[in-house]
């Protein structure tokens, strides 16, 4: 009965790599395309022409045009710079933000600990985007408090992982015997601390990457982020959907980018979580 077993989960180990180089591939090419963008666009993504204003897709214009003769191909594909790596940033910032503070009240506890804690609560207790269009609303729109407004409610839950595994860490016997050597606070942290904890945070942070780009073009799409005319997915959504009726394209072409943009980030974080699972690592 073990050989049977043994052989499933090879197979199982086997079919997470293969996802893994499929989605992490297709992740590659995602960011290499947004990085290279202002070189792979067919036309200028800014340059209007209103004798060609609302084109439906055809050859010349394989997205067709906006209300503005605006090659929607070219807009979509310069929009992904500032629609992925904005979502970049952001999730790095919610992880730095939730990894430190949560290391913080787990090893240092007492009443900041509890201060903070309460504080996530307060923000877990609300609905994250309900929240952030408030914050967004009060800051004033625009990507950057945009941005700014996602990261102050996301925050907790990195906070919550970090401080759980960091009071998990802080009972251990190598850990106690590390402070007994005299090592420092700051050293402790970051080489003992740290490196055991990022595992659970970083698959976390990537199954963040989807939500985080759909949040953001959420707030882009109601008007409290990209403002036009910067090419920004949830912006071009918002500036043309009262068009989809009569030019479905032109709102359904971001659309399809955002679709396809979160759903490969999404995948390839469900792997890295099934990767990183115990279960499939047996040898």
């Amino acid at each position: 009965m073990k050989e049977p077993t043994v052989r499933v989960q090879k197979i199982r180990r086997d079919s997470v790599k293969m996802r893994l180089i499929i989605f992490g591939t297709l992740a590659v090419l995602l960011l290499l395309g947004a990085i290279f963008s202002k070189y792979l666009t067919p036309y200028d993504p800014y340059l209007q022409d209103l004798r060609n204003a609302k084109a439906a897709p055809s050859a010349a214009h394989l997205l067709g045009t906006d209300r503005y003769g605006r090659d929607m191909l070219s807009r979509v594909i310069v929009g992904s710079w500032t629609s992925i790596f904005s979502t970049l940033l952001l999730v790095a910032v919610i992880t730095a933000l939730g990894t430190a503070i949560g290391v913080f009240c787990g090893w240092h506890g007492g009443r900041t600990d509890t201060v903070l804690m309460r504080i996530s609560d307060i923000f877990l207790a609300f609905p994250g985007l309900v929240f952030a269009l408030a914050v967004a609303g009060v800051l004033g729109g625009g990507l950057h408090n945009a941005i700014i407004a996602l990261a102050a409610i996301s925050w907790p839950k990195y906070a919550r992982i970090a401080r759980s595994q960091t009071l998990a860490l802080k009972e251990t016997a190598y850990l106690k015997a590390a402070r007994l050597a005299g090592s420092s606070t700051v050293k402790i942290i970051f080489k003992h601390i740290l490196p055991n904890i990022m595992g659970p945070v970083l698959v976390t942070s990537m199954l963040d990457i989807g939500t985080m780009m759909m949040e953001l073009a959420g707030l882009s799409f109601l008007g409290l982020g990209a403002k036009p005319p910067i090419a920004e997915w949830g912006s071009m959504m918002s500036d043309t959907r009262s068009l989809l009726s009569t030019a479905p394209w032109v709102t359904l072409s971001p659309g399809i980018a955002v679709f396809v943009s979160v759903m490969i980030f999404n995948l390839l974080g469900d792997t890295i979580r099934d990767y990183a699972d115990p279960k499939n690592r047996r040898r």
